[in-house]
């Protein structure tokens, strides 16, 4: 049998297909690991430092295509990353007279994290791009159904009433939340380049007159930020892009938990554009980019939780910290880039159905505005009479099946009070409305 390629995906069909998936895969990395060997010769030769003619070699052979990236894979156990197989065939491919200006005065581990920021500036773009999708259907849900009562739940039970358009933009300004984080993130993602113990010498004894040009320029041509220091064992950029990745994880989870909720066939308050099917029940439209996207925000933290662990990096360059992050970033990026598409498509899709969320506002016999009447008929009966009432035709309204407006309709103590308007659940949202307006001013 005919062996299947690698990295496709087949047990994760929250990323399989992205863009996530394509900008960080085996081909994606060795692109982004040859880019940076390229920009480093640029900035060598842009500051005399090497011939023009291998800046123009190395950058002409820096295809990811042009190389054997499983040979590479399995070369990389020798020294346990992939930079040094890599530079040998790099340096192999430029030829003799520009070979010695490949990966000239750099560590493997420069190019490791330089690569590894490259790759995620490369996978978020779409992720915002996702995002925007997702905060533009929210705003539209937000408007549309800005008055459309359903009843609040907390602690899983019906609470007092709310509505859809409030709900809507509450997961908005999540989506928000997560795009300024991740913007955030992606602009302040630096180059790396320290030399063998973050000192930059190699580069000075070749010639650098000062080596933190050098830096600058090799930011400028790999198209990173420009660091203050080497961050070998300074994981701050790998720590901050993981509480990027998972908060956005997590805040389009709310969204697909809620919608999971509202989606269940007993409330069906909400449905999925188009559900997915089941293998054996025909009947069935599943919500399936909900699921995924719950999923992703479940796996998230654990993968962050990784790299933070690796900010307790020893030394000047430790041992299997910065390793450690390689796998992880990967999958966070892959799982947060998938999450962002699957919940733009949910969002932009989502079917609402106000006529079951207001029926389901009678559930509780009226109960749902029982807060509001507590309120109202505490002046009219005294407090205690008021809560004593209410508690009492609250169980009736259970045991009897009777509305609570009924019961109140009944009490000779009530007869010359009009009840109808704070019975009425669609009347009780408070300020549901104008905080809508208020969130969705946010841009």
């Amino acid at each position: 049998m005919r062996a299947a390629p690698s990295d496709t995906g087949l047990l994760a069909p929250g990323w399989a297909g992205s863009p996530a998936a394509a900008a960080t895969g085996d081909p994606a990395h060795l692109q982004a690991l040859l880019d940076a060997e390229a920009a480093l010769t640029r900035a060598q030769a842009a500051l005399g430092l090497a011939p023009a003619e291998a800046a123009t070699a190395v950058t002409g052979a820096a295809d990811a295509g042009r190389f054997d990236v499983a040979s590479i894979a399995l070369r990389a156990r020798a020294a346990g990353n992939p930079v040094i197989p890599l530079v040998a065939d790099l340096t192999e491919a430029v030829g003799a007279e520009c070979g010695p200006y490949v990966h000239r005065g750099a560590t493997s581990q420069d190019i490791m994290d330089t690569a590894a920021m490259l790759v995620a500036l490369r996978a978020l773009e779409p992720v915002l791009a996702d995002l925007g999708r997702a905060e533009r259907a929210l705003a539209r849900l937000a408007v549309a159904h800005r008055d459309t009562v359903l009843a609040g739940r907390t602690l899983t039970q019906h609470a007092v009433p709310t509505t859809f358009g409030l709900k809507a933009a509450g997961w908005r300004s999540l989506v928000l939340d997560a795009r300024e984080r991740i913007t955030a993130v992606r602009d302040a993602l630096p180059a790396q380049l320290g030399g063998a113990a973050g000192t930059l010498a190699a580069f000075e004894a070749y010639g650098a007159g000062d080596p933190r040009a050098l830096v600058a320029a090799f930011a400028r041509e790999v198209g990173l930020r420009e660091p203050a220091l080497p961050w070998h064992t300074l994981r701050t950029p790998v720590a901050d892009l993981a509480g990027a990745l998972a908060f956005t994880a997590g805040a389009l989870g709310k969204t697909a938990v809620d919608v999971l909720t509202l989606a269940r066939t007993e409330i069906g308050e909400v449905a999925e554009g188009s559900g997915g099917g089941s293998s054996a029940m025909p009947h069935k439209a599943n919500p399936v980019r909900a699921t995924l996207v719950a999923a992703a925000a479940r796996r998230a933290p654990q993968l962050a939780a990784t790299l933070y662990g690796t900010l307790a990096a020893e030394d000047e360059r430790p041992a299997g910290a910065w390793h450690a992050e390689w796998e992880p970033l990967r999958d966070l990026l892959r799982l947060v880039g998938g999450a962002a598409r699957d919940a733009a498509e949910l969002v932009e899709n989502l079917r609402v159905n106000a006529d079951t969320m207001r029926e389901h506002l009678s559930l509780t016999h009226g109960l749902i505005v029982s807060e509001r009447l507590s309120a109202f008929l505490a002046p009219v009966l005294g407090r205690a009479r008021a809560r004593a009432l209410l508690s009492e035709l609250a169980a009736r309204a259970h045991t009897e099946g009777r509305s609570l407006a009924e019961l109140l309709a009944e009490q000779p103590e009530l007869t010359d009070v009009d009840l109808s308007e704070v019975t009425d659940p669609a009347r009780y949202t408070g300020a549901a409305g104008p905080l809508t307006d208020r969130a969705l001013e946010r841009r």
